[in-house]
C-alpha cells in the first residue's frame, strides 16, 4: 500500500490514525488465515461496558473478509478468541471466502447477460400480457 493511500483513504486498509490508535491502545489477540489482525482495548472499557475489539485488514477494508470464528469474537458472541479456544472447523464447513460481488469470481446464474452461455429458449407456455 502506498503512503498516499494510507494517508488519504480509509477503504484501502489501515490509515495512520488507525496505526497510532492501535499502537497506543491495542493488544494484538491474533491473526486469521487471510492476514487480518485482531485487537482488544488494553485498558478501560468501551461504550458497551466491555473492552473494544477491532480488526486491521491486511488489504482492502472489506468486512466479508472476516471468517465466522473471528466474527463471533468481534461481536462479543464468544469471549475467547479462536486462537485461544483451539477452534477447529467442522468437517462439513467450507473454507471461508470473502464476498465476490463485482469481481470475475461472482456467481452469475444461467441466462445472465454476463455469462458466455445463451439464455434457454422459452417453452411456449408463456403468453405476454396485452392491454385491452
Amino acid at each position: 500500500m502506498s503512503i498516499v493511500s494510507e494517508v488519504f483513504s480509509w477503504w484501502g486498509g489501515t490509515t495512520w490514525s488507525n496505526r497510532i490508535y492501535t499502537a497506543l491502545r491495542g493488544i494484538k489477540v491474533g491473526e486469521d488465515d487471510f492476514g487480518n489482525c485482531y485487537y482488544v482495548q488494553s485498558k478501560g472499557v468501551g461504550p458497551l461496558g466491555q473492552p473494544r475489539r477491532w480488526v486491521i485488514y491486511r488489504d482492502l477494508a472489506e468486512a466479508s473478509q472476516v471468517p465466522a470464528e473471528w466474527h463471533g469474537w468481534l461481536h462479543y458472541t464468544t469471549d475467547t478468541p479462536p486462537v485461544d479456544d483451539g477452534y477447529q472447523p467442522k468437517p462439513w464447513q467450507k473454507p471461508h471466502q470473502a464476498n465476490h460481488t463485482g469481481t470475475p469470481q461472482a456467481w452469475r446464474p444461467p441466462g445472465s447477460i454476463l455469462t458466455p452461455q445463451s439464455r434457454p429458449k422459452a417453452t411456449g407456455d408463456y403468453t405476454p400480457w396485452t392491454p385491452k
